[in-house]
């Protein structure tokens, strides 16, 4: 069974624009190394050559990767999403309770991810422990580091 992925429109129309580069000027390019090499001799004994189609093959899988990715894609439709609760797209601020520091995250997709502008994956351990929270209470959200306790203080969304 597929497991779907929920994106934002400017995502998805990321994802699919990052795709057809890969399909067109991605694969002219490695046709063109491979041309390069092939014209070199000896293809028994091209390490170029070998290089070249290495990548080929690289290539091709990144572009599969990517067309399952889509094929389980969904835009989110913000409208309907329960604002009390944390989920996909919210922007979540939190306090740490150890050293009182606040912080502010927005929840998406893991290929949306940018720790700069504070969007984390739903996926991460930060994000399934604050997922269904509500104002008020408490996560305690096993990390690399131990445990951490925080709590949630505002939940917003920005619906485009």
């Amino acid at each position: 069974m597929a497991k779907f992925s929920y994106y934002t429109e400017e995502g998805l129309n990321k994802l699919k624009a990052e795709l057809n580069d890969m399909k067109t000027r991605g694969r002219t390019e490695i046709a063109r190394q491979i041309a390069e090499a092939r014209d070199k001799g000896d293809l028994s004994e091209n390490a170029e050559y070998d290089a070249a189609k290495d990548a080929q093959g690289m290539h091709e899988m990144k572009i599969a990767k990517l067309e399952e990715i889509l094929s389980n894609a969904r835009i989110l439709d913000e409208s309907s999403i329960d604002t009390s609760l944390v989920a996909v797209l919210s922007t979540v601020k939190i306090k740490n309770k150890k050293n009182g520091a606040t912080l502010s995250y927005t929840l998406v997709s893991e290929e949306e991810a940018d720790l700069k502008q504070n969007k984390i994956s739903v996926g991460s351990p930060i994000g399934k422990g604050l997922l269904g929270k509500k104002v008020g209470e408490m996560a305690e959200i096993k990390v690399p580091a131990g445990v951490m306790e925080f709590e949630v203080l505002d939940i917003t969304r920005e619906l485009s």
